[in-house]
């Protein structure tokens, strides 16, 4: 079980998990025109999936600094607004509004399930089809963490499409980087190092009782 107190904390819950871990992949990419590709992909993301931010004045920008934010001003990217400092934010954003509609797709959570209804509605452009590889990307690595086996780029191509009602669909030419490395499932670590310990305590406990014997 993966338990909210065992995630790290999330700098702008409003947006939830996974743009959080969108933004911290895009952080990783080593080449900046890249970075500046994808990033610009996710901010549109973002948008989409919180079109009430739309009333505020100048809401663009407000995206680009939340990703600064997010990123914990650790993003190297070139924006096309000013870059703000940690110490421009003296007082938290806004909140944004929670959406409490009913789930379609519980095990893919509801961000997903809005970024791909939202992507969905979107002109089939180079910007709707980077964001589809952000969102491909990301569904890739969720799967692997709470699945042992692989999952080819074939399944999430066709979860996509069935999620979507067959509005998004993936050019047979496209394809998902090569994996860096398998994420690790939630508890692995944890759970290892308490048989470990367990392991270790057993030994130990059996030497004092043959020690005792021997006296």
């Amino acid at each position: 079980m993966d338990y909210n107190t065992q995630r790290t904390k999330l700098i702008m819950p409003e947006y939830g998990r996974h743009v959080q871990k969108m933004i911290d992949y895009v952080v990783a990419i080593p080449d900046k025109e890249k970075r500046n590709e994808q990033i610009r992909a996710v901010v549109g993301v973002m948008g989409i999936l919180n079109p009430q931010l739309r009333d505020l004045n100048d809401f663009k920008h407000k995206l680009w600094d939340h990703v600064q934010i997010i990123s914990d001003f650790g993003i190297d990217i070139d924006s096309p607004y000013p870059t703000p400092t940690m110490e421009t934010f003296s007082t938290r954003p806004h909140p944004v509004p929670l959406d409490k509609s009913p789930l379609k797709a519980a095990h893919y959570g509801r961000n997903i399930q809005n970024m791909i209804d939202m992507i969905a509605e979107k002109p089939d452009d180079e910007v709707r089809k980077s964001m589809v590889m952000v969102l491909a990307h990301y569904m890739r690595q969720q799967y692997l963490i709470w699945n042992k086996d692989t999952v080819t780029e074939e399944t999430i191509f066709k979860d996509i499409k069935t999620l979507s009602g067959g509005r998004i669909t993936i050019p047979e030419d496209y394809h998902l980087s090569p994996l860096q490395h398998i994420p690790a499932q939630p508890g692995t670590h944890t759970q290892q190092g308490n048989q470990q310990g367990y392991r270790q305590n057993f030994r130990q406990g059996k030497k004092k009782v043959n020690k005792r014997k021997i006296q």
